[in-house]
């Protein structure tokens, strides 16, 4: 396939759920790792056209959503200080710190600037050797290569006003946190393709031989999607769990070498905290000793700031796949993408922003849900 748009094609999309529904002899459940694949499956209808017997989980694949709240408070205090420009991709302006959020520091003055590129906020310390510039460093192993790469260059120009915030985090760790929590019911996963065209696909074997549940690298288009299901059906009704590279116009097993180099030689792993989830060992990734200079945390001595997550929001549960963002009882109601409670409802991949912007208002009867899918025509 070489355009987009064949990715959205209703006859191949029909052929593949005919395949899913003739699969499928009992129930099981998928969780989605990527919040980009998350609203794919919400915008298409995916998850209503599917059979019954499979049910989709949402995971914990949105970068923004899981970065915990004390980093977001020590975000706001670096940018309400004087002589800052504070960088940042413009999903996490909206983002709820403890008492407001980016753009409330901007209004009051802050100098809250959305770039594209961590190298769009180098070129602003070098234009700017008299103000700090900071950027915000958030994501998954998608986003690493191009901050290492901007740490990389700061220290190779000789640019002392640049620092990173950062809040790394990495997949497979969470994916272990998610299938040893009490109350997972989760049985394959569909990795995220874009994590694993930088990282490859090594770390997933020893997982699904744990855990005994098939891993399938999916894209993000409908057709990717359910492609990645069909595998993970096929799989789970044959009684295997192994890897399986669904999306191998973009990833390979050794991933990209160049990127890996970059990440290893400025970043290390250590323990993260996920918003809504707690601390999860060897989950995320910090500067290094011999980058350390260009870490904000540091350098703004913000490492301090600890917070509580407000007890109304239940984001924590939607990104653990514990619950559907309906059934929260502040969806649509006192979470809104105004006046949101949490990270879920703002960002771009958030689950409960995707059931918010694509009228999943409600949270169907299974008997709705039945009818409904067999009302729907399939994805177009």
């Amino acid at each position: 396939m070489r355009y987009l748009d064949e990715f959205n094609d209703p006859g191949l999309a029909r052929r593949l759920l005919d395949e899913i529904r003739a699969t499928a002899t009992r129930p099981w459940a998928l969780m989605e790792v990527c919040g980009g694949q998350t609203h794919s499956i919400i915008r298409h209808g995916i998850d209503q056209l599917l059979p019954e017997q499979v049910e989709l989980i949402h995971g914990p694949g949105c970068p923004v959503c899981v970065t915990p709240l004390e980093v977001i408070d020590r975000a706001l205090e670096i940018a309400s200080r004087p002589g800052v420009i504070f960088c940042s991709f413009g999903d996490m302006l909206r983002v709820p710190g403890s008492d407001r959020d980016l753009f409330r520091v901007k209004g009051e003055g802050g100098d809250v600037r959305v770039v594209y590129s961590p190298l769009d906020a180098l070129e602003l310390a070098r234009r700017h050797p008299d103000r700090e510039v900071v950027f915000f460093a958030i994501g998954f192993e998608t986003t690493a290569p191009a901050n290492a790469m901007a740490v990389h260059q700061a220290r190779r120009l000789g640019l002392t006003n640049f620092s990173l915030l950062v809040s790394h985090v990495r997949v497979p760790p969470a994916i272990e946190a998610i299938m040893t929590a009490p109350a997972c019911r989760v049985q394959g996963f569909l990795a995220a393709g874009h994590v694993c065209s930088v990282m490859g696909t090594a770390e997933y074997p020893l997982l699904a031989e744990r855990f005994r549940v098939p891993v399938v690298v999916t894209g993000f288009e409908p057709l990717d999607v359910l492609d990645g299901i069909r595998l993970a059906v096929r799989q789970l009704e044959r009684g295997e769990h192994r890897v399986e590279n669904a999306y191998a116009r973009a990833v390979r097993e050794d991933g990209n070498p160049a990127a890996l180099r970059m990440i290893e030689e400025v970043f290390e792993v250590t323990d993260r905290n996920w918003r809504g989830i707690g601390p999860i060992p060897a989950s995320g990734w910090r500067l290094t000793d011999a980058f350390r200079a260009y870490d904000a945390e540091h350098r703004f001595d913000v490492a301090g700031i600890r917070t509580e997550e407000p007890s109304e929001c239940r984001s924590g549960d939607v990104l653990q796949g514990l619950i559907k963002p309906t059934e929260c009882a502040a969806f649509g109601t006192t979470c809104t993408p105004r006046t949101p409670l949490g990270a879920t409802m703002v960002s771009s991949e958030g689950a409960c922003a995707a059931y918010y912007l694509y009228r999943r208002m409600n949270a169907p009867t299974p008997q709705a849900e039945r009818a409904e899918r067999e009302e729907m025509n399939p994805v177009a």
